[in-house]
C-alpha cells in the first residue's frame, strides 16, 4: 500500500492571499490568523502575496489571476458572508463556493476556502479566532499542505 501525506513545510512555497474587506472586523482576524500559520510553517515573507478585494463575490476573480499567473503554489480565499433580511447571502454563498471549487480543478493549483458563512456577526466573530478557532488559519494550514500534496507525483503523466 502506498500513502501520500503533504507535510507541512513552507519554507519554498509560494502562497497567495485573497482577502475581502467587506466585514473587515471579521476578515482580518482571519487574515492574521492565517499569515500567522504560514509564518509558523515556514513560508517566507516574500513567498507570500496578500490581495485585497471589495467583498466575497470579488474572490474568485483575484484567485484565477492568481492561479493562472503561476506566481502561487496554493491561494488562500478568506471572506465572511453573514445572513441579511433578503436571499442576497444564499446567493452569494454558493456562486462564491461553486466558482472557488471549479477554479481549483481548472487551474490545477490549490484553492482553500476559508469563508465565513454566519447568522450573526457574533457567530463570525468566534470562527474568525474568538471562540471556534480561525478559518484563515485553517484554510492557510491547509494550502501549505496542498500544495505540498501537488508536488508529489500522484500518478504517472
Amino acid at each position: 500500500m502506498k500513502e501520500i501525506t503533504g507535510r507541512m513545510n513552507g519554507a519554498d512555497l509560494r502562497i497567495g492571499v485573497v482577502v475581502s474587506r467587506f466585514n473587515e472586523l471579521v476578515t482580518d482576524r482571519l487574515l492574521k490568523g492565517a499569515l500567522d500559520v504560514l509564518h509558523r510553517l515556514g513560508v517566507p515573507d516574500d513567498g507570500v502575496t496578500v490581495v485585497h478585494v471589495p467583498g466575497s463575490f470579488e474572490i474568485p476573480f483575484a484567485a484565477r489571476k492568481l492561479a493562472s499567473a503561476g506566481i502561487c503554489d496554493a491561494v488562500v480565499c478568506l471572506g465572511t458572508l453573514i445572513r441579511g433580511e433578503t436571499d442576497h447571502y444564499e446567493y452569494l454563498a454558493s456562486q462564491v463556493t461553486g466558482a472557488l471549487s471549479r477554479l481549483a480543478l481548472e487551474q490545477g493549483v490549490p484553492i482553500t476556502y476559508g469563508l465565513i458563512t454566519a447568522d450573526t456577526t457574533e457567530q463570525a466573530i468566534n470562527r474568525a479566532g474568538l471562540k471556534h478557532g480561525n478559518k484563515g488559519a485553517e484554510a492557510a494550514s491547509a494550502a501549505v499542505e496542498m500544495a505540498d500534496l501537488a508536488r508529489q507525483k500522484l500518478a504517472d503523466g
